[in-house]
């Protein structure tokens, strides 16, 4: 098959995390699978481009490299005032005009929009960031409390860490689930967190030692095929509903029930990615019940059929 061709433009003073938060995610190559994606960097003008760090990067190709790009990413911006060179914001604009997605790590927020990519549309960037990029541009419909915002052709993240939630997030609907978890495994890490878990957890006080989630999730993800509710998760957790909602929203950002169908969702990619099993098995297996609701609650999730969705991404294809 033909490499996804993903280009990075960085600028002085770049820094070396958001880039590396592309770089990695996709550089990543599984052991047992071949590379799907081929990686490159670019900048306004070429040769050494200094970094937060203290080190220069050599980048030997400018920004004519945005011309053959399937996805461009601009891995964040420093400072947050800079100016935007036109060159930079007309290219940006002819690759999204040429069909090219469209990607913002933190502060790369601002250079999208200064090249006018977010008007009209929902977009994050770093939670200390938020106020001045609705301040700077109120045709932005900033949310300052998700992860990333996908919207196909745009997508934008929260900072630093949040960078490598929505590559991995691209990575999975290019790919398949199963692919990403391969690569989220490679880089230890937790192979999905959903756009719309909250940037940082609110936590007024230190939870007890004995209040982590951790040893729950691991309990319910190994028994999504049974009848495992939220009443279920909060006996096996010994607290009541109300306190398992409230340490789901303080550790993930999201509900018992979110998080629950979310796993089931996940799981039933992998089964539709990996398996010939017929759909109603692939409910049964992930505690949907039914080929009915599966199918529902997957094109509400995902835009797509579980049918469609294992043509494009199952073995065979």
């Amino acid at each position: 098959m033909s490499l996804h061709r993903v280009v990075a433009l960085i600028s002085p003073p770049q820094s070396p995390f958001e880039l590396a938060c592309a770089s990695e995610v996709f550089g990543t190559v599984p052991p047992d699978d071949g590379p799907r994606y081929d990686f490159s960097v670019c900048a306004e003008r070429p040769g050494p481009v200094p970094t937060t760090a203290g080190y220069a990067i050599h980048v030997d190709a400018g920004l004519e490299a945005l011309q053959d790009a399937d996805t461009v990413v601009v891995a964040a911006w420093n400072p947050v005032g800079a100016p935007v060179p036109p060159a930079v914001a007309d290219a940006l604009r002819a690759a999204h005009r040429r069909g090219a997605r469209t990607v913002a790590i933190c502060t790369g927020a601002f250079v999208l929009a200064r090249a006018g990519l977010l008007d009209g549309r929902r977009a994050t960037t770093h939670w200390r960031r938020t106020a001045r990029l609705a301040s700077e541009f109120p045709r932005v419909q900033v949310d300052p409390d998700v992860l990333y915002v996908d919207h196909g052709d745009v997508a934008t993240s929260a900072g630093t860490g949040a960078g490598i939630d929505l590559c991995l997030h691209l990575v999975r609907g290019d790919q398949g689930a199963a692919y990403a978890d391969q690569v989220a495994r490679i880089m230890v890490l937790p192979p999905h967190r959903e756009g719309s878990q909250r940037q940082y957890a609110v936590r007024p006080a230190a939870p007890r030692p004995d209040s982590s989630l951790a040893p729950l999730l691991e309990w319910a993800e190994g028994r999504l095929d049974g009848r495992l509710t939220v009443d279920r998760l909060a006996e096996r957790a010994g607290v009541s509903g109300r306190t398992l909602a409230r340490r789901f929203t303080e550790q993930l950002g999201t509900s018992p029930g979110q998080w629950l169908l979310a796993r089931r969702l996940d799981a039933a990619r992998v089964l539709l990615e990996e398996t010939d099993l017929p759909v109603e098995a692939v409910a049964a297996r992930v505690g949907l019940a039914s080929a009915v609701n599966l199918r529902r609650r997957f094109r509400a999730r995902f835009g797509t059929t579980p049918g469609a969705y294992r043509r494009t991404f199952g073995r065979a294809g």
